[in-house]
């Protein structure tokens, strides 16, 4: 392989996360231990919220009124088209059962999660986009109860847009609360809520840390980094479409990767050229995130060929990962390792962000390898069971004993001895261990 980097990352995603762990922890302890009282304490200190933490109907009434009709009906064209997609993954999934031996069948059943609890960002940003992706994704997968925090905005609570579309998603219950403050309340159960059998949004290296943490009391879509996206174009691409793709996932934050994959190096030199300047033309808080990405974290490669880009790209798996080359076809049916895949110059990342309708909580630092990205699945649970009839059960019976006490397990051999004897009491068998 000959493959050249223009630029290396000077810089990778994992400094400070010791010192964030143990805050994290930490907060975790204190908040399950004074539940309500220490929720409120660090929403005070942190988000400097001194309000009520769950939204009254009042409150959503009155934002609904409050969100201008033109926005209102940009959040349902996008809340429209992801709940589609939705239901047509769910239409994907279905029970079945097999009779695997004359008389006893097995099978399995989709369930649904009965409590999800939905982060959605707010700081900086107020991701308008991760409601929708969250709450109607949970909602279509047949969730029972979907609670919903986000920070709130000292001296208001939660934006008007923002109550809109969490109601508008199905939100039961829309929590007044930002960080660990919020994923916490939601996991353990607090303000009147139930406990959470999953969290899933995307939010800062403290909820993502939180979440990490409750791993295994509950589920959680994924362990989410920084943001990270990659462009792959060959020589006809436009430098100047791949260069603001590069810079409109790079705005996300100071640490969020933005690859170049390329067959042309002066594609690559154009690209380089022209991104500080466009990173200078995004408003001052923008354009820092962007550029602080660019220099620390970006890379651009240059491959010989389109197998050595594709080899790239797989070897990254990245969350996001944008092909603008010939030959779309050849690119769908060739990478192996992405969240989600944007194919030709007539989409990009942001629709996929905001409006087309897969999700956009995807897997972070290479997790594409082995993982998707959130979805009905993640929500839903695949559960097996099995009945038989005495007949049916009898050659199932034989061969657990003997497998069971080659095992060494005999209190396993016995549970069938005990069944065979029962069923057939006139009938010998042979159910000692085979060497």
């Amino acid at each position: 392989m000959s493959i050249t980097y223009l630029k290396r990352a000077e810089r990778t995603a994992e400094s400070g996360q010791d010192e964030v762990r143990n805050s994290v922890q930490s907060m975790l302890n204190q908040i399950e231990h004074d539940g309500d009282v220490a929720a409120l304490r660090f929403a005070r200190e942190l988000d400097n919220w001194h309000g009520d933490v769950l939204v009254s109907d009042a409150e959503v009434a009155a934002a609904e009124q409050a969100v201008p009709e033109k926005l209102k009906a940009d959040i349902r064209f996008a809340h429209d088209n992801i709940r589609r997609f939705a239901e047509a993954q769910k239409a994907t999934i279905s029970d079945c059962q097999l009779e695997v031996q004359p008389g006893f069948w097995v099978g399995q059943k989709q369930l649904p999660v009965e409590a999800a609890g939905c982060y959605v960002p707010g700081g900086r940003y107020s991701h308008i986009a991760s409601a929708i992706m969250t709450i109607t994704t949970a909602k279509v997968a047949g969730v029972s109860h979907v609670a919903a925090c986000s920070p709130p905005k000292p001296g208001t609570g939660i934006p008007a847009a923002m109550l809109y579309t969490m109601k508008l998603c199905g939100a039961d219950r829309i929590l007044n609360l930002g960080g660990v403050q919020g994923v916490a309340a939601m996991a353990f159960g607090l303000f009147g809520l139930p406990k959470a059998d999953i969290l899933v949004g995307p939010g800062n290296q403290y909820v993502a840390e939180a979440k990490r943490i409750l791993f295994g009391r509950v589920g959680i879509d994924m362990f989410a980094g920084p943001t990270d996206s990659m462009v792959v174009a060959d020589s006809l691409a436009d430098p100047m479409i791949v260069a603001w793709d590069l810079v409109g996932q790079a705005e996300h934050g100071y640490n969020s990767p933005v690859w170049l994959v390329t067959d042309s190096e002066s594609l690559a030199e154009a690209v380089i050229k022209v991104v500080p300047g466009l990173i200078a033309t995004l408003p001052e808080l923008n354009a820092k995130s962007a550029a602080a990405a660019w220099h620390d974290y970006a890379e651009v490669i240059v491959c010989s060929n389109r197998d050595e880009m594709a080899a790239v790209a797989d070897a990254y798996a990245p969350e996001h990962l944008h092909i603008q080359a010939r030959d779309l076809d050849w690119w769908l049916a060739r990478l192996r390792a992405y969240g989600s895949l944007f194919l030709g110059e007539e989409t990009t990342v942001a629709f996929g962000d905001k409006a087309a309708g897969p999700n956009h909580v995807l897997p972070t630092s290479g997790a594409a390898r082995y993982t998707g990205g959130l979805s009905v699945h993640k929500y839903m649970k695949t559960v097996t069971w099995q009945r038989s009839t005495r007949q049916g059960s009898r050659s199932v019976a034989e061969a657990t004993a003997r497998i069971s006490r080659l095992e060494g397990m005999e209190g396993h051999a016995r549970t069938a001895d005990v069944r065979l004897a029962k069923f057939f009491p006139t009938e010998s068998f042979d159910l000692t261990a085979i060497e």
